[in-house]
């Protein structure tokens, strides 16, 4: 399994001088599954480059996962290309009823919005509730459970052979205070063991007391909550839009200062591949 982060910044496109290393596409996580599949984390603007590099593969049922419908990590739908494709199958898994998930994304896909239905896309778009329980996408088990964020959001684990990704990109863990211990924590169990936990660090600690409650973790809770769940690689996700790349590298400092695990936590970027168990470079220009 290899993860490729094709957006990491939360809320808001971020373009521009000072944001160029570490890129300025929202959330969007591709993974390439040890059976060939492709799973697709949130559809933020991120997914248009990917769906430029998905038109040179050969043609597999996409399952695109989202946590939830914020614009942020929905924006670049309507510019993925498979969407345009009309021998391409997409499903799609939100937690959300299947009629309440297609109706929500037809008002977002629909004049005067956008200029073209979702109904009237060339590719075969299949909505899905998400199963209660783990379920099978190619070769991995996949599981989704509900997380502190404002409105109905989940995080998900992907699980393919021995290793495993759990994804809560927009978390708030510690809103009430750090509990102390792991009773009732969200999202404990979809970060529990996780080789690599991609998880929201929005704010510097600094920032946060003035936005307890909106759905996002402090750098200093992202890092106690992956120490809490034991997992073993932290990759910080979700930048906010105000913080340039000079923000981030010390926000990637401080959790450095506060991670008490074998390796350090690192900063989303976009481009950035992540293996599992051995190195993975970063994006190559021909993918």
């Amino acid at each position: 399994m290899i993860a490729t982060i094709w957006g990491s910044p939360g809320s808001l496109v971020t373009p521009g001088a000072a944001t160029l290393g570490y890129g300025g596409n929202t959330s969007c996580v591709e993974l390439r599954l040890d059976d060939g599949s492709t799973v697709v984390l949130d559809a933020g603007t991120g997914i248009r480059e990917l769906g430029l590099r998905l038109a040179n593969r050969p043609r597999a049922p996409i399952n695109l996962l989202l946590t939830h419908l914020h614009l942020d990590h929905l924006a670049g739908l309507p510019f993925f290309a498979p969407l345009w494709d009309d021998r391409a199958e997409l499903h799609i898994w939100a937690p959300f009823a299947r009629a309440d998930l297609a109706e929500a994304l037809a008002r977002y896909m629909s004049p005067p919005l956008f200029p073209v239905s979702i109904s009237d896309v060339p590719a075969s778009v299949t909505f899905h509730d998400l199963p209660e329980r783990t379920w099978r996408l190619g070769s991995a088990h996949v599981s989704s459970e509900r997380v502190r964020h404002v409105g109905p959001t989940v995080g998900y684990r992907i699980e393919d052979a021995v290793r495993s990704l759990a994804y809560l990109p927009d978390h708030e863990p510690y809103s009430v205070g750090e509990p102390d211990d792991s009773n009732g924590l969200s999202g404990y169990g979809l970060a529990r063991d996780a080789s690599i936990l991609l998880h929201d660090a929005q704010y510097l600690e600094t920032e946060y007391p003035a936005r307890v409650g909106w759905g996002h973790s402090s750098v200093a809770h992202a890092v106690a909550f992956a120490s809490a769940a034991r997992a073993q690689r932290l990759v910080l996700f979700h930048h906010d839009p105000l913080h340039s790349d000079d923000d981030l590298t010390a926000l990637e400092a401080r959790a450095a200062e506060l991670w008490q695990g074998v390796r350090r936590p690192e900063l989303a970027r976009d481009g950035m591949r992540l293996g599992f168990g051995e190195e993975v470079s970063e994006l190559a220009a021909s993918g």
